[in-house]
């Protein structure tokens, strides 16, 4: 039986789970939290770095500020894809701003910028407001 391994973003604990078990309402073992939400959660830098490290369904991350305009005008886009994509992406948010460190870490030259990780390194990276088919094919393209 294979299994999968997610990290928790309510206690960046890592979990192992059954891969049937993805559409689920898969729990974490230590906090109860869902896993799986098909909802865009917020991240801060050292939950972002191990769930990039060891999740085993792509991570998607929506670099950005609250000062940021076209950061807003993606937003509700981003959080349409993250309900497509439940099952087979997990997407998330990370306030640049509030963790000025990811910038250094990643590379960040501009905002909103998506990463997509996946068997423990960055795959792929887009900048610029994408609309929510678009962020997607992107996702899927992978």
């Amino acid at each position: 039986m294979a299994s999968k391994k997610l990290t928790c973003f309510a206690c960046a604990q890592v979990n192992r789970l059954p891969e049937e078990r993805l559409t689920e309402a898969a729990k974490c073992g230590t906090c109860g939290a869902k896993l799986i939400t098909g909802k865009v959660a917020e991240v801060d830098l050292a939950t972002l770095q191990k769930a990039a490290r060891h999740d085993d369904l792509p991570l998607v991350v929506d670099f950005w500020a609250p000062w940021c305009g076209p950061c807003r005008q993606m937003a509700p886009q981003f959080q349409q894809a993250a309900g497509t994509l439940k099952a087979q992406a997990r997407l998330v948010k990370l306030d640049t701003q509030e963790h000025p460190k990811a910038s250094q870490i990643y590379g960040i030259r501009g905002i909103p910028m998506l990463a997509r990780f996946a068997g423990g390194r960055e795959q792929a990276r887009q900048a610029g407001v994408m609309p929510a088919p678009a962020i997607i094919n992107w996702v899927m393209r992978g």
